[in-house]
């Protein structure tokens, strides 16, 4: 098996429109975005190994938040998952998977965390 690397972005919290429940729809519910990027890695890093050798941890940022459609309703949050995974697979061939969990913040009644994880393989 080939070496791989994996970069990360955890705990990001972004306002979505998303929901099925009637108290859900219409106005942004907080999420927390954990976004997982696995790439093709070089053999080593060395200490002047440049940015390009790897990926920019602002894209992994700007895919789960910047990057989501303003006013678009995703009725599932599943759907937001596949939404950044999409945009991380169009910026860069060298991704090989993506995992994103989100963690819907409004629901919770004693800390705990309710969501889903999603993890996908580059397709062809």
């Amino acid at each position: 098996m080939a070496d791989s690397l994996i970069l990360e972005v955890a705990d990001l919290e972004h306002d979505v429109l998303t929901g099925i429940y009637s108290e859900e729809t219409g106005k942004p519910q907080p999420l927390r975005i954990t976004v997982s990027v696995r790439l093709t890695s070089l053999d080593r890093y060395d200490p002047d190994t440049s940015l390009d050798a790897s990926k920019n941890y602002m894209d992994l940022k700007f895919a789960a938040t910047e990057a989501l459609p303003e006013g678009v309703h995703f009725k599932l949050i599943e759907a937001v998952a596949d939404h950044i995974c999409e945009t991380l697979f169009l910026q860069d061939r060298r991704i090989e998977a993506v995992t994103v969990k989100i963690v819907k913040l409004a629901i919770a009644e004693a800390n705990e965390k309710i969501g889903i994880t999603l993890t996908r393989e580059r397709r062809g």
